[in-house]
């Protein structure tokens, strides 16, 4: 870990350590609320508060009196104690709609004013965005440390808590993870390892009757920590960010744009609400044109070491089982960096060009494997353009371990100007209908210290790393208005600020189903309920054939199968046998013929982490589609969501009549092994 993530970690954790506890000893009376009907924030006389939610129809006070907006000096000392002075409140209408913002002031005894600004939106309620603002009303400097708000503990309950933390590590740990008592992830948003950083800036736990969220709401990534550390006493968020500065008299410090909000279930409606405010903002995910749902066959299969003759003889295989792009992966290049083609492979350009009409005479569409940003040793592009390498404040190259390679900086000119070119040449020359952008190293970058680049600051290569995804994504579709572009930074979890510039995401190298299944209900919370997620090669699944895990939840389906011999690599098990064909055929034909990814992903139904079994919702053309997992099951499951009338019941992989169900009337015996899905539909469109 490198220096920064190191600072972040502790004083994360030294912060939110102090904030635990089952509440603040010196809570007085309550001198200031701000909410709608979902949220009510209170304050004390101190401007501690705490949040009290009315989901559900009654008033539960979810943590207790902490403080939740503080700064830490340079001598260790935290400021946390603010007399109350006032509270103001006024209508507002703007990108987000009509709403109410409650200002509350208080001012500490070293004269230090806080301010804090909560504004509530009727269009997303019991999701306050947050402003906080000190200032320094004596002539006294202040040497400020760091700054801290949305800190708050949610109250123990016996079931414990699930969490959903947006941070990226080289573990691959899974994004959702379940609460004890010791539980502490720091949840830097900078680099955590050479080449794994950023993600999505929010933290969330929850507790079977409701969870509480923080994160922030800029339009560019920052630097922050958003621990969140357990006790016997609850499970504690924070918004914790590095702020060196002196503040003389009348001098301000102002707080990133942040939310505090509440929640029912599961973290979805965190998510959901995220992607619609930041939207309001100007980042949104595209709307994913046709090619992104279509099954994908990757030649992975076959490793680096493949040969042109067995690809291209996989393709009459691979159009006869229902699948249609043909990715062409890693090993076409000489190295990354030059992209220069493989003698071995492709002799000439016009080699390349044959290959790519060649997979459009199989009736495949083509797809080419790309890593931005990483430059070998030895490639020509190091060695005559070190310029463009991505430096610390040592002057040191910053390392990508999977390919033993380097960072090029994503905010200097000619590094975006190489890459333009490049594409140009894949979709506008090659005739490629779509990229593969993979690698761990494409979701955050470190702050560049190169003098060559004439950086205002380092952290530029932090915030301009999307305007680098723009400038790609806008190239691709350029060159080809259709383009499929996926966005693959091997098991991260996705930095937000990246998503509105790819239209497929993948389940990005799961190390299970169960991450299979999660990541599906992230991204389609933070891209759009009909987001085009696809769930990976299914080899990487539980078992290597768990299709179910895509196509319950609405992902696309993938696979890396080889034919007619085995495919390469480290434990390749990549044959397609007779008993494999006829499996992926079955489970190909129920995608293609229901085409889930394309109607309504219902993550707010279902509670990811509580609900036994796991399940899943997905709605489209009036019928809904449960999916439920387990090892082992035999009990009733509930199908969430049902309108009016009655609903006709199918397993829609084994073609079993289940009967019927309603709404009022929704819980049905079930036994099943690994996974039961099942199709809803009106008793009166049933035979539609």
């Amino acid at each position: 870990m490198q220096r920064r993530g190191v600072l972040a970690l502790l004083s994360g954790t030294v912060l939110a350590a102090g904030g635990l506890g089952a509440g603040c000893a010196w809570a007085g009376p309550v001198v200031a609320r701000a909410g709608d009907g979902t949220l009510t924030v209170e304050f004390d006389s101190s401007l501690n508060s705490r949040l009290i939610s009315s989901l559900g129809g009654r008033a539960v006070p979810l943590t207790d009196f902490g403080p939740s907006e503080t700064v830490t000096l340079e001598n260790g000392q935290v400021i946390s104690r603010f007399s109350f002075a006032d509270q103001a409140r006024e209508n507002v209408n703007d990108g987000h709609g009509a709403g109410v913002r409650h200002t509350v002031r208080g001012v500490s005894a070293e004269g230090l004013e806080k301010t804090v600004a909560l504004t509530f939106y009727d269009r997303y309620p019991g999701f306050p965005l947050m402003k906080v603002v000190w200032r320094n009303t004596r002539g006294d400097v202040l040497s400020i440390k760091s700054c801290r708000v949305g800190a708050h503990v949610l109250k123990a309950s016996r079931a414990g808590f699930w969490s959903w933390s947006g941070s990226t590590h080289s573990d691959r740990r899974d994004w959702v993870q379940p609460v004890a008592d010791g539980f502490e992830q720091a949840n830097f948003m900078g680099m955590n390892a050479s080449d794994y950083g950023s993600g999505t800036p929010i933290a969330d736990v929850w507790r079977p009757d409701g969870g509480i969220a923080v994160g922030h709401i800029e339009l560019t990534p920052k630097l922050v920590s958003l621990p969140i550390i357990a006790s016997r006493s609850g499970a504690s968020v924070a918004l914790d960010e590095e702020r060196a500065v002196k503040l003389g008299e009348g001098d301000a410090l102002e707080s990133l744009d942040a939310f505090i909000t509440v929640h029912q279930r599961d973290y979805y409606a965190t998510l959901d609400a995220y992607r619609r405010v930041m939207a309001d903002r100007g980042l949104a995910a595209p709307k994913a044109p046709e090619g992104s749902y279509e099954a994908i066959w990757c030649a992975w299969g076959y490793d680096r070491d493949f040969s042109i003759s067995e690809i291209e003889g996989t393709y009459a295989k691979v159009k006869d089982m229902g699948f249609t792009w043909a990715v062409l992966d890693d090993g076409w290049q000489t190295n990354e960096g030059d992209w220069a083609l493989n003698p071995s492979k492709f002799r000439t350009e016009a080699d390349m060009k044959a290959f790519v009409a060649n997979i459009r005479k199989a009736g495949l569409r083509p797809r080419l494997w790309l890593a931005p940003l990483a430059v070998d040793p030895g490639s020509d592009l190091l060695h005559d353009h070190t310029d463009m390498l991505l430096l610390d404040e040592n002057g040191a190259v910053q390392d990508i371990t999977w390919w033993n390679a380097f960072y090029l900086c994503p905010a200097y000119q000619p590094t975006q100007e190489y890459m333009r070119k490049l594409i140009r040449k894949i979709i506008g020359e090659w005739g490629y209908e779509g990229l593969k952008l993979d690698g761990q190293h494409m979701n955050g970058v470190a702050p560049c210290y190169n003098p060559a680049h004439n950086h205002a600051r380092p952290e530029e290569s932090v915030e301009q790393l999307q305007q680098f995804w723009k400038l790609v994504y806008d190239t691709a579709l350029e060159a080809n208005p259709e383009a499929v572009v996926e966005f693959c930074p091997c098991g991260t979890s996705y930095a937000f600020h990246n998503l509105p510039y790819t239209n497929q995401v993948p389940s990005s190298d799961p190390l299970s189903s169960w991450q299979v299944r999660l990541k599906g209900k992230s991204l389609k919370a933070l891209m759009g309920r009909d987001a085009a997620y696809a769930g990976d090669h299914v080899e990487l699944s539980d078992g290597g054939d768990d299709f179910a895990s895509s196509v319950g939840i609405g992902a696309v389906i993938s696979t890396k199968f080889t034919w007619p011999h085995e495919g390469r690599g480290k434990d390749a098990n990549f044959l397609l046998t007779p008993e494999r064909e006829a499996l992926w055929r079955k489970w190909a034909d129920i995608y293609n013929g229901k085409m889930l990814p394309k109607g309504q992903y219902r993550g707010e139904l279902y509670d990811i982490g509580f609900d036994k079994p796991e399940a899943h919702a997905v709605e489209k053309d009036g019928r809904l589609y449960y999916a439920f997992y387990a090892p082992k099951w035999d009990g009733e499951v509930e199908l969430r969501g049902l309108g009016g009338g009655a609903y006709r019941l199918t397993d829609y992989f084994n073609g079993v009549e289940l009967g019927t169900a309603t709404a009022s009337a929704s819980r049905i015996p079930a036994k099943f092994e690994r996974f039961l899905l099942i199709e809803a539909v009106p008793a009166q469109g049933a035979n539609a």
